[in-house]
């Protein structure tokens, strides 16, 4: 069995090519030195290093061999900083759950942020609805969610990272488009509206209701996805809200309408108005991944 005292001997004398300067360079006498290597020898099975009173001289095998020395030698060196680098968050793996609009909001800074201040740190991205980012967090499959509430789950956490208007989705050409003013509930009455599940969705499904209480609009559909119904509404089957940062999805043959309050509860004064979609960064407190607190402390928190 190869030990490192035998392949630390065998470098130093294939560097040195002179026992005795590869003794003193260790700080040992010439015969455990001697000894390393012929244990050395014994165990990897060929002559590694040819030797006389005169001289000594690296075989073929031997040179071969002093290149994954010097990789093992190597790695050793290393392997206890990068194991401290790992229990201080500075490295490591985390594994961040995201929803395709959230991928549009805040994924690409927060990449970018982390590639520039944390580059020790890989990111391996799954793209998950909500509800599949939550149980990704309760099976230890996922470290880090960029999701939308709500979270009724005991063991996360969560905070606000990003805040944005709701708006309107428009065929190109519809009146809507062209009223030049933000759009009221009641501009919306007897117009087919593309909604969105209500249980897989929930999010954007409360939004839009909330939105339209008092309006008389027709759910002729409901989607999983913001990018699915801006589609359908390219192809004319109606109506949506979306977040603004849909704008983005570079979607041909619609338009994005402002709508009054940001989209906000038009029936609730007191609430907050201009941007009341909210992505959260959602975790599990009993984390036990240090990366984990240097990636949050990157992140901003929108509620402090």
């Amino acid at each position: 069995m190869l030990t490192l005292d035998q392949i630390r001997a065998f470098v130093a004398v294939a560097e040195e090519l002179h026992f005795g300067r590869a003794a003193d360079r260790l700080r040992m006498t010439q015969p455990p030195l001697s000894r390393h290597i012929q244990k050395l020898e014994r165990a990897v099975g060929v002559t590694l290093l040819e030797r006389d009173n005169r001289r000594v001289v690296l075989t073929d095998a031997g040179r071969g061999f002093l290149e994954d020395a010097r990789r093992m030698l190597s790695l050793v060196d290393t392997a206890g900083d990068r194991a401290r680098r790992i229990a201080s968050g500075a490295a490591g793996t985390v594994r961040l759950g995201f929803t395709a609009v959230s991928a549009i909001s805040m994924l690409g800074t927060l990449l970018r942020r982390l590639a520039e201040q944390l580059p020790d740190i890989d990111v391996i991205l799954h793209e998950r609805v909500t509800a599949g980012q939550v149980d990704g967090l309760l099976r230890g499959e996922l470290d880090l969610g960029l999701a939308r509430p709500p979270f009724d789950i005991a063991t996360l956490d969560s905070r606000v990272v990003f805040r944005e208007p709701l708006c309107a989705v428009v065929p190109a050409g519809h009146r809507l488009a062209g009223l030049g003013r933000p759009l009221a509930p009641d501009d919306f009455d007897g117009l087919a509206v593309i909604s969105y599940n209500p249980v897989q969705s929930r999010y954007f499904h409360e939004l839009t209701v909330r939105f339209l209480t008092n309006a008389h609009a027709r759910i002729e559909q409901q989607v999983h996805q913001i990018l699915t119904a801006v589609l359908l509404v390219a192809a004319g089957r109606g109506v949506a809200l979306a977040p603004a940062s849909a704008r983005s999805l570079g979607v041909d043959g619609i338009a994005f309408c402002d709508l009054v309050r940001g989209g906000g509860d038009p029936l609730d004064a007191g609430a907050a108005t201009g941007e009341p979609v909210e992505l959260h960064v959602i975790w599990d407190r009993n984390s036990t991944n240090p990366a984990l607190g240097r990636v949050l402390d990157l992140l901003p928190d929108l509620e402090a």
